[in-house]
């Protein structure tokens, strides 16, 4: 009985040791959080060529105008990822061509709907924009979100080549006046 009293006093001295050691009963940790700003974009095909082609088509009977219902290509995917600030809230992305367009015709394009994989806040199309030298915006409202990656996922970019319907236009075409241009696209802070 003896040896079961010393041991008894020995972890009694052992636990009172230990708890005159803490001083409190509970602890905090700081933690920093930190979330990064981003603001990526890129264009996908669908295909395994990204060059596009607008082509008009030629009549077959005389008296006929060329044809332009089929010089469309929607084979581009636009995907971006975004995390935005507090004071800037939102974000846009605007399209711009270098390089000229020939005499009497247009280019333009539309985004579609965000389609895929993403989740957050993802922008809305402007709709059909006729692309020229100037920044025109293309989605707006983008807030913190991401698209998803690859074809399918994002905004759809559907090109169109048109006839530009003022001032004769038709009259100003030449068949030696192809152009070969290139578009921009920016994602930018909503200003």
């Amino acid at each position: 009985m003896r040896v079961v009293s010393i041991l008894a006093i020995g972890v009694f001295l052992v636990l009172a040791d230990i708890a005159g050691a803490q001083t409190s009963n509970t602890k905090s940790q700081d933690i920093t959080i930190s979330i990064p700003e981003v603001a990526l974009l890129d264009l996908e095909s669908s295909t395994t060529s990204s060059a596009i082609r607008l082509n008009a088509v030629a009549p077959n009977e005389a008296g006929n105008s060329l044809d332009f219902s089929s010089a469309s290509s929607n084979d581009i995917w636009l995907n971006y990822s975004s995390i935005v600030g507090s004071s800037q809230p939102s974000r846009k992305v605007c399209a711009f061509i270098e390089g000229s367009v020939p005499d009497g015709v247009i280019v333009s394009v539309t985004a579609s709907s965000y389609s895929g994989n993403g989740k957050g806040r993802n922008g809305a199309p402007i709709g059909n924009v006729i692309l020229s030298n100037n920044m025109q915006d293309i989605i707006t409202n983008i807030g913190s979100c991401y698209t998803g990656n690859g074809p399918n996922n994002g905004h759809k970019l559907t090109y169109s080549l048109e006839l530009d319907r003022s001032n004769d236009s038709y009259g100003k075409l030449k068949f030696d006046q192809s152009a070969n241009i290139s578009v921009t696209y920016i994602l930018s802070d909503n200003n």
